[in-house]
């Protein structure tokens, strides 16, 4: 089975609460520290203060991975502060950066403050997708919420990344059933399916089911409660 290959040097995950970016995100930083020395992700969620990539700051930099997130990413508190560091990190020409946005149109418009430090043909950003959450459970309301983020980002999303889930009681049915609507999507809007993703032990079930890339997660973020 194939495996995602990220071929860009930065990469955006957006999508709703829920969705799964932000496990994918840092389940990306790790995975592209095997292959380069210099690899950051920036937490620019500003919306959900339960739910972060920075939960996962000291595994990640335990294991050299930069990590740059709001003051208040580990609490209760959400307050957005962003800082230049992003700004740096966008235009080092060597480094590796994945960008974890918020998931609604005001998440994605602190993206679009660094719209014009990113260069257009050095970026990825994915739409990851979960049927099961509300805003994205139809082709109409998931369609005008990708419409939502790239009109606030100003950047064009470039593949759909199908992480239907329900947690632990997760099933193959589960993840087809949200692969059906990623390619209905993707027939109205021309983005191509980049990858299915699925938790640890669950991909050797797709195997001759689905005909593009797996991204195979293991679990590195736990609510606070």
């Amino acid at each position: 089975m194939e495996k995602a290959t990220y071929k860009k040097r930065i990469n955006i995950f957006s999508g709703h609460y829920g969705s799964g970016k932000s496990e994918i995100s840092v389940n990306t930083a790790f995975l592209l520290r095997e292959k380069f020395d210099d690899v950051l992700i920036a937490d620019m969620d500003i919306v959900n203060p339960f739910f972060r990539s920075a939960d996962a700051k000291t595994a990640l930099e335990k294991r050299g991975i930069k990590v740059i997130a709001p003051m208040y990413a580990n609490t209760n508190v959400d307050v957005p502060v962003i800082g230049p560091e992003i700004s740096v990190a966008i235009r080092h020409n060597t480094r590796r950066v994945i960008l974890d946005i918020g998931g609604d149109e005001d998440g994605a418009t602190v993206l679009g403050r660094f719209y014009h430090e990113i260069n257009q043909s050095d970026y990825d950003m994915f739409f990851v997708f979960n049927r099961a959450r509300p805003m994205t459970i139809n082709l109409e309301e998931t369609l005008a919420y990708i419409n939502e983020i790239e009109s606030a980002s100003r950047l064009k999303i470039s593949g759909i990344i199908n992480n239907t889930h329900f947690l632990e009681e997760t099933t193959v049915d589960d993840v087809m059933y949200g692969l059906e609507l990623s390619m209905e999507i993707t027939r109205k809007t021309g983005i191509p399916i980049f990858a299915t993703s699925v938790m640890e032990g669950l991909e050797e079930q797709l195997e001759g089911k689905i005909d593009h890339p797996v991204i195979v997660l293991r679990k590195n973020l736990f609510l606070p409660f």
